[in-house]
């Protein structure tokens, strides 16, 4: 310290010591470290969450979201490209003058966030990360606003295959965006390419599963006195085809035959099996006609003997004429009991005695039912999906069928099943085959 520093009262600095010095560069690295590792955390959870979703609409809206939180930036958009070369968008949070109920394709000042020529079509003709701090600047940027804070676009893409870009602005607490930033997004657009790819894919295998499940199933015909309706709804979980089927038959007799029946399992072993199933108990029913316990013992007979008897529950109803109504001689193998669903707004399960389902005992006979079914009423098959839910048990599911069924009691059959298998909002843990039968008046009875 100078002579001329201390007579001034001047505080003099501290000259700090190399050991000192060393301290503080280890910390900076230290927290340059820490700030990196959490950075990598947090792609690697984006990764993870985009990586495990399968439907589109779901991976894109968690690739926006995600993408847009990792890099601070308030407002995102992501263009996909169809399969025809065009761009859809959906975006993510609000960037300076964008308010609720605007356009979602464009961004402040008005623009229009996607055109033929703008910068986003060209980055997907050209896929490359585009780090601008004025995208005005560049030839192809129309749909900008002046003044934009910066943008960062980064391609997606998976293989040689482009799917889209990702537009990110507006960073929080202002500046522009980093290396380190664009790094983050190149990587996360990497992962949502794959994702993107395998959501299309996985939607196309459903589209084909589901139209080879519904090829299996006939068409209801149109019947003098007996109104038909059925529907087949496939599980909303991987894999969407299972054992689930329903038939019809008009027997020898002219009694018409209701068939439904579910194999153990899912996917394409159990649909092979369930149109085995299906297609043997066609004949056996229209070789035996009645009763349908025998049915039933001569189809497990059967199966043991060709295919080694595999696991299965089958119902089988005869609606043959009684009166003004019908009377309704069933069986089951392990099934559920019949819905008879009455006009008076009531409706009940037939709970009886059932037999094991196919493939479980050759010795036991399952016994044979019978009931009444008024004009007017309707019956109602169906397998263990519609009333099945994780966390509830099956009686409470299937109360609550009868419920919406006795509500539906005076409308439209087709109503009716569609009540039913709305009421789950959408959401089945297993496929899902229903058929109706409405008592109605004969011509001949209408005069």
């Amino acid at each position: 310290m100078s002579q001329d520093s201390r007579s001034r009262g001047e505080p003099v600095p501290s000259a700090k010591s190399p050991g000192q010095e060393n301290l503080d560069q280890l910390e900076e690295g230290l927290q340059q470290i820490a700030r990196e590792h959490g950075r990598m955390k947090d792609l690697l959870d984006a990764v993870l969450l985009i990586s495990r979703e399968l439907e589109l609409d779901l991976v894109l809206h968690k690739i926006i979201d995600t993408a847009r939180q990792l890099v601070d930036a308030r407002y995102a958009a992501l263009g996909v490209l169809g399969d025809d070369g065009e761009f859809s968008v959906i975006t993510s949070g609000a960037g300076t003058g964008v308010s609720a109920g605007t356009d979602p394709t464009a961004r402040p000042g008005g623009g229009a966030l996607l055109q033929g020529t703008a910068l986003l079509g060209a980055l997907a003709r050209e896929p490359r990360p585009v780090h601008l701090e004025a995208p005005t600047d560049h030839p192809r940027a129309t749909g900008f606003p002046e003044g934009d804070p910066g943008s960062l676009l980064v391609p997606i893409r998976a293989s040689s295959t482009v799917y889209g870009n990702l537009y990110l602005a507006d960073k929080t607490g202002g500046g522009a965006f980093t290396d380190d930033d664009e790094a983050a997004v190149t990587a996360l657009a990497s992962a949502a390419g794959v994702a993107i790819e395998n959501a299309r894919l996985y939607e196309q295998l459903r589209q084909a599963t589901e139209e080879f499940q519904r090829r299996l199933l006939p068409e209801m015909p149109r019947l003098d006195g007996l109104e038909l309706h059925a529907r087949y709804q496939p599980s909303t979980e991987v894999p969407r085809i299972g054992g689930d089927w329903y038939d019809f038959i008009h027997l020898p007799d002219r009694v018409p035959c209701l068939l439904l029946g579910d194999v153990m399992g899912h996917g394409i072993p159990a649909a092979t099996v369930m149109s085995q199933i299906s297609n043997m108990l066609r004949v056996i029913a229209f070789d035996e006609q009645e009763p349908p316990s025998r049915i039933l013992h001569r189809l497990d007979l059967v199966l043991h003997e060709l295919h080694g008897g595999p696991m299965a529950t089958v119902v089988v109803a005869r609606l043959e004429p009684e009166g003004a109504g019908r009377r309704l001689q069933w069986a089951s193998a392990g099934h559920l009991p019949p819905l008879l669903v009455t006009p008076e707004h009531r409706a009940r399960y037939l709970h009886a005695d059932i037999g094991p389902p196919l493939g479980v005992d050759l010795a036991v006979l399952r016994p044979d039912h019978e009931e009444h079914l008024p004009p007017g009423s309707a019956l109602v098959l169906h397998t263990d999906g519609l009333v099945e839910q994780r966390g509830e048990c099956l009686g409470a599911g299937m109360d609550k069928a009868a419920g919406v069924a006795a509500a539906y009691a005076d409308r439209p059959l087709p109503d009716l099943v569609d009540a039913l298998v709305q009421a789950r909002s959408g959401t089945f843990e297993d496929d899902v085959a229903l058929l109706a039968a409405r008592i109605t008046p004969t011509a001949e009875e209408l005069g």
